[in-house]
């Protein structure tokens, strides 16, 4: 195992942003490790260094280095220390807001529990006329992803369609709020669908419809299922570069 201990010289943390310092944290650190300076089996410092380095209090640190730890990225060793065990997909590091990724992460999250039960009402709820625009947008998706420009916005449209099949306004009302950080996680997942393998954006069309049969068949816990299902797979694909 190597036994490098460094982190290059941090970026100043943004003090009363929107983003989070531990959301910082994590972008850095997780930058430096897709970008290569962090591999595979490096040390990273302790937290007494790590809050001296960027500033900030050891909860913060703590915070940052579990959700790291959580996407597998880090793992602790007792008495030796924390290392890190996994890189994400390298291409990362060409795109300019992957410091924003913890941000982007958490409110995946909320995704997870919110888009699955909007899915499940969907099915059970939608008129023939919200059917349709859901096809509709899942088409266009496809259409944009065969040819390698689809948008955030074409992806925001499915899901957006979905919530308002569900019949209550404040699924799509909470996906708005946080609608910035949405369309940061899918600019940067969708990037990877665009520059990865053609079986890699099969995956992602084929998850989608996945979600739209069963909102056809009005099958709401399919639906549910496979919401859930292609939100965590979007997670894992931005996290792990064996997904291409």
């Amino acid at each position: 195992m190597a036994t490098r201990n460094t982190l290059d010289k941090p970026a100043p943390l943004e003090r009363g942003q929107r983003v989070r310092l531990a959301d910082q944290l994590y972008g850095q650190i997780f930058e430096q490790i897709a970008s290569g300076r962090l591999g595979v089996g490096d040390k990273l410092p302790s937290e007494h260094d790590i809050c001296d380095r960027f500033g900030v209090s050891r909860p913060v640190v703590r915070e940052a280095l579990l959700r790291l730890r959580a996407d597998g990225l880090i793992t602790a060793h007792q008495g030796l220390g924390t290392f890190v065990s996994h890189q994400p997909a390298p291409r990362l590091k060409t795109f300019p807001d992957v410091q924003n990724v913890g941000a982007y992460l958490r409110a995946q999250e909320v995704r997870v529990a919110l888009e699955g039960d909007a899915a499940r009402l969907a099915a059970l709820r939608r008129s023939d006329e919200q059917l349709q625009h859901i096809e509709q947008a899942h088409e266009a998706f496809v259409a944009m992803l065969a040819d390698g420009r689809v948008s955030p916005e074409a992806d925001l449209a499915f899901h957006a369609s979905i919530a308002e099949a569900s019949g209550n306004d404040f699924y799509l009302g909470v996906l708005e709020t946080i609608h910035e950080a949405i369309s940061g996680f899918m600019r940067l997942a969708l990037n990877l669908t665009r520059t990865g393998s053609r079986q890699r954006a099969q995956r992602v069309a084929d998850e989608h419809a996945a979600i739209l049969a069963a909102i056809r068949a009005q099958d709401g816990e399919r639906a549910r299922v496979a919401m859930q299902f292609h939100l965590g797979q979007a997670r894992h694909r931005l996290v792990d570069r064996e997904r291409d």
